[in-house]
């Protein structure tokens, strides 16, 4: 990765780009030379940013990035490169046709979360492909309203409020469907619940969604997997779309299903 990300730096800089690097990367990857900053510092000096690595870390970056309304490009540098779809072999050659405009460009939707205790907010946060309300020990009972109308009661392992993004991360390994990314719905996915009846729903994306901790011992909620914040009993998250949207830039031929055959290794 070390010496992709140098070759894609002087490479742009060639064509008289102005680059920036995130400074523990280019620190860890020792590369001096090049201007540099930290993450949510670079939203306000570049109009595209590169993410090279996982989804994990397309996760990040557009969460950190959201407020200055980027888009973003990423190469893939993990397993499965759901968000990251350039790849490394290629990527100089596919990064010049999206600077000359040759891409699509495609608007993802954010869900954000926040948390109230004894009636006052005491957490918020977005998620790009999902949050998660879930407990590693115990069955946890969770009360579901949806735009203030009772939906059930649940006991389980937790609830996976997802994306269509994240239909293919965490909600797909616990049984939820995959949704297009045009659509605009956020899915409902009971991880491992006590009461088989208890499936997968999906709902229009401008719902309003009030989980209501009834029964807990011990229970966090997290979004996108890389942040957590421990809940206790008869606390409330209220999730809904975020007013901000994520920009992605794929090439011109990119197509989603090609994406998901590949990916997982469909016939």
């Amino acid at each position: 990765m070390q010496n992709d990300l140098a070759d894609l730096a002087r490479h742009l800089l060639a064509k008289g780009i102005d680059v920036w690097l995130e400074e523990n990367t280019a620190r860890g990857a020792e590369l001096t030379g090049f201007n540099t900053a930290k993450l949510e510092h670079i939203g306000d000096r570049v109009d595209l940013a590169i993410v090279m690595g996982g989804d994990g870390t397309m996760l990040s970056v557009a969460r950190s990035l959201i407020d200055n309304n980027i888009p973003l490009v990423g190469i893939n540098r993990g397993r499965f490169g759901f968000l990251t779809d350039l790849r490394a072999e290629d990527m100089l050659g596919e990064i010049d046709k999206i600077l000359a405009g040759h891409h699509q460009t495609e608007s993802r939707m954010l869900l954000q979360a926040a948390v109230y205790r004894n009636n006052t907010q005491i957490h918020s946060g977005v998620a790009l492909n999902d949050v998660v309300i879930k407990s590693n020990l115990r069955l946890i009972e969770l009360e579901v309203e949806v735009d203030g109308k009772f939906v059930h009661k649940q006991r389980g392992d937790g609830l996976i409020l997802s994306t269509p993004t994240g239909t293919t991360a965490y909600a797909l390994s616990a049984g939820g469907p995959i949704l297009h990314p045009n659509l605009d719905a956020i899915a409902l996915v009971p991880i491992s619940p006590h009461t088989l009846s208890n499936r997968p729903i999906m709902l229009n994306a401008n719902s309003v969604i009030e989980v209501n901790l009834v029964q807990i011992d011990e229970a966090y909620v997290s979004y996108d997997g890389q942040f957590q914040l421990n809940i206790e009993q008869n606390d409330k998250i209220v999730i809904q779309r975020a007013a901000q949207e994520v920009s992605l830039l794929h090439p011109a031929d990119y197509c989603y299903y090609e994406m998901l055959r590949n990916k997982l290794n469909w016939g």
